[in-house]
């Protein structure tokens, strides 16, 4: 609109000779990008208005030739502004959709289990995204605050699907199995199922690193069975400690291949302790010149944070480090352990600096 009127009161107080009233059909072209149908065809139709009332002032202005040009443009912004909103309204129920599967596939975790505080972090690495392959779960169990991690390798549809396919394993299995082996041992059979459902030309190469902590009730010490997986951090009575594996475990999907051996790690977990678990996108993001984000560098300057706090500084840190621009999906949890603990409960743990 004022554009148009810019261009009527240009055409009104300038020399004929410079013809500005020709700007006039660029109006509801411009409109038919933000505008309703409605009011792009109101807007030509002020501006066909503007045209025959400079026609009156300048006989000889050529107006049949813009007025027609006006009509002309008017009716394509008008169809365009229909096309435009109808493809507005399907993205829109598209979104919908995809916030309704990142709720169901990444559901918000609760804050608190059994005095355990946990918080959650999911960046994704594109800004429309809202699902991926990375994924986390947490479930009060009869054993205990049991937590899983992980990342598909690989993106799109068939990373989300199985993504899904474990979560939805270890959201019945982390209450049934008494041992942490008896899940992952499920989780590698459900992701194989899912994977054989696609074209098998790919099928070795579909597989999901996986974390699985167990913090028993009382807390004490975490059991820690990694799948090939970024090893989690740990602030222990002060100090960051790395928590490689003492023996890796195979990747789901990948058992029949290298072997279905798990073995679980134990490790001392006091009151006020705090757990990182997180994907290998937190420490694959590069700085402009390729470096990697330093985690066990960056964790040793917070100091004593909470949870939340501490995911945020991380989303902030990624993001400076990054320059803005996340290359691959990050998910993260953060879980502190009680400030009370179950007299009696052993402190034995493996450590790896």
């Amino acid at each position: 609109m004022i554009l148009t009127v810019l261009i009527a009161c240009l055409a009104f107080s300038t020399p004929r000779e410079i013809a500005v009233s020709r700007l006039l059909p660029a109006a509801p072209a411009l409109a038919a990008a933000m505008w309703p149908v409605l009011p792009t065809i109101l807007l030509g139709t002020f501006c066909l208005l503007v045209m025959i009332g400079l026609s009156l002032v300048y006989t000889d202005l050529g107006t049949p030739y813009t007025a027609a040009a006006i009509v002309a443009v008017t009716l394509a912004a008008a169809y365009a502004s229909h096309v435009r909103l109808q493809r507005e309204e399907a993205l829109f129920q598209v979104r919908l959709v995809a916030d309704t599967a990142q709720k169901v596939l990444l559901r918000p975790l609760p804050r608190r289990i059994k005095n355990i505080e946990i918080e959650s972090l999911y960046l994704a690495a594109q800004e429309q995204a809202r699902i991926g392959g990375d994924f986390y779960e947490a479930a009060d169990t009869p054993y205990g605050v049991r937590l899983l991690i992980g990342d598909v390798r690989g993106k799109g549809l068939s990373a989300v699907g199985a993504a899904s396919a474990v979560i939805s394993c270890f959201r019945e299995a982390a209450y049934d199995e008494p041992d942490l082996r008896g899940i992952t041992h499920r989780l590698d059979t459900s992701i194989t199922r899912h994977s054989a459902t696609f074209p098998a030309h790919d099928l070795p190469e579909r597989f999901a690193t996986a974390l699985i902590a167990e913090i028993p009730h009382g807390g004490g010490h975490v059991r820690l069975l990694n799948c090939g997986h970024p090893p989690p951090l740990i602030v222990h009575l002060g100090e960051i400690r790395v928590l490689e594996p003492t023996t890796p475990s195979p990747p789901l999907n990948l058992a029949t291949l290298i072997g279905d051996h798990y073995y679980v790690d134990t490790v001392a977990f006091a009151p006020g302790d705090q757990l990182l678990l997180y994907t290998d996108g937190v420490t694959e993001t590069r700085d402009t010149a390729g470096a990697f984000f330093p985690l066990p560098e960056w964790m040793r300057r917070q100091g004593p944070t909470p949870p939340r706090e501490l995911l945020d500084r991380l989303h902030r840190a990624l993001l400076h480090h990054s320059g803005g621009r996340l290359n691959d999906d990050i998910a993260a949890l953060a879980v502190r352990c009680p400030r009370t603990r179950t007299p009696g409960t052993p402190r034995t743990g493996v450590w790896r600096p």
